[in-house]
């Protein structure tokens, strides 16, 4: 079957009336009709080629030659049900934990990394037999109900936050309750942490889980303070919790000097729950949840059989075995590690011409700078950043703008006041796939 390629004006009239029009469109005053892609770039109707720094589930580019291959190999053979046996979920399983601490050995695919967050979810309320979860502002851990509910970033515009649920402050150094002049900003922010713990204790709850973005993506390009990850485990571990976290976003070698975002915080730390998912198929849907033998047993202890249709079938893993050989051979690492500095060293130069450029932060592929006005007050260069992003697309260069909002940091009796000021779009997010 040979579809009709319709022009652009219809493809958008046909999407306005067929499409939900809350499924919005990047570039919506003027969207992009992209046809095919390769490598980095994509392309449009008119054969214009853009640098995509947007499409970061492209793990090792788009349509990368290896990963097709596989893909089309593995359909031809076999594709069924993943409660059959089948040699590639254990080959696949097998090659993530080789990549993970010791501990980190038990693991359940599924297919976005909303599936994998909520099932961490499950996991941790099964092991802990608690209920309540600590997350930190501005986070978005995915589109289901369970997620909506533990990310700040949605739930603030919907019904609020649920008894159950406890926010801490982003651990920002530039914009946060502790900056960058703090004298020991991990603990500071580490104590946020446990003094909310024992918040919720006085209430008569009990801690499930503290859930956290290893590198905060939406919330704007954070980078933790190294200890701070250590501190909070330790606290929310006395308190019968687990952490969580999630490498989404940041897994997969995008750090460029580790594989996984919570590396950076050192060796003596690992989490007891990571969910991943965007790299891990290059755009087929394809994530996963990796924890210990423990939480494992607990989750079974309950009698309930879990099974996922789809997590783990022979085309989605032999894709992920695919991807896992191209960031190999390619040493796509090494090139997250060369090119993100070379881009920071960029950006940083232009920083020291330009003053409406406020911070130049990230590690490897993982890069952001944020925008002022005033870069005393630190005050959000919101209009400047649209305007920005959209003279990049002029330029053929796609780039992505976070809706982290303006906010105003305040501590008040060890409490973290939060002031949201509508769709504050502060700063530009490069996220971005294989870059030569």
């Amino acid at each position: 079957m040979t579809l009709e390629m319709f022009n652009k004006e219809t493809t958008l009239a046909m999407r306005k009336t067929l499409i939900g029009q809350s499924c919005r469109l990047f570039y919506s005053e003027d969207p992009v009709k992209i046809v095919r892609a390769r490598g980095q770039y994509l392309y449009d109707e008119n054969g214009t080629r853009y640098l995509d720094c947007i499409s970061n589930v492209q793990h090792v580019g788009h349509c990368h030659p290896a990963v097709t291959k596989a893909a089309a190999s593995q359909m031809e053979l076999l594709n069924t049900n993943s409660r059959f046996l089948h040699d590639n979920i254990v080959h696949y399983a097998d090659r993530l934990r080789a990549t993970l601490p010791d501990k980190l050995c038990v693991f359940y695919f599924v297919n976005s990394g909303s599936e994998a967050n909520d099932l961490a979810l499950r996991l941790a309320h099964q092991y802990s037999l608690h209920e309540d979860v600590i997350v930190l502002d501005h986070a978005y851990h995915g589109h289901l109900t369970s997620l909506i509910d533990i990310s700040p970033y949605k739930f603030r515009k919907l019904g609020g936050q649920k008894e159950w649920v406890h926010v801490a402050p982003l651990p920002d150094t530039y914009r946060g309750l502790y900056r960058e002049d703090h004298s020991d900003p991990a603990q500071a922010y580490a104590d946020t942490v446990k003094d909310l713990i024992e918040e919720v204790h006085k209430k008569g709850r009990k801690i499930s889980a503290f859930f956290a973005e290893s590198l905060p993506s939406v919330g704007g390009q954070i980078i933790l303070p190294s200890g701070y990850c250590q501190k909070v485990a330790e606290y929310v571990h006395s308190a019968g919790g687990v952490f969580v976290a999630d490498e989404v976003q940041a897994g997969f070698g995008r750090v460029g000097s580790h594989f996984w975002g919570f590396q950076l915080q050192g060796e003596d730390f690992c989490p007891d729950i990571v969910t991943m998912g965007k790299p891990m198929g290059n755009g087929h849907p394809l994530a996963c949840v990796a924890t210990t033998q423990e939480i494992a047993a607990a989750f079974t202890a309950n009698g309930v059989e879990y099974f996922n249709t789809f997590g783990g079938n022979p085309v989605s893993c032999a894709i992920g075995l695919a991807v896992l050989d191209v960031i190999e051979k390619e040493n796509l690492q090494g090139n997250a590690s060369k090119v993100g500095e070379h881009l920071r060293d960029l950006l940083w130069g232009l920083k020291a011409k330009l003053p409406i450029i406020g911070d130049v932060r990230g590690v490897g592929l993982f890069v952001g700078m944020e925008l002022v006005t005033d870069r005393e007050k630190r005050t959000p260069a919101t209009e400047e950043a649209a305007q920005l992003a959209r003279r990049l697309k002029v330029e053929k260069i796609f780039c992505s703008r976070c809706r982290a909002c303006n906010r105003e940091n305040r501590a008040h009796s060890h409490r973290y006041v939060h002031r949201q000021t509508k769709d504050k779009r502060r700063h530009l997010r490069l996220l971005l796939p294989k870059a030569t």
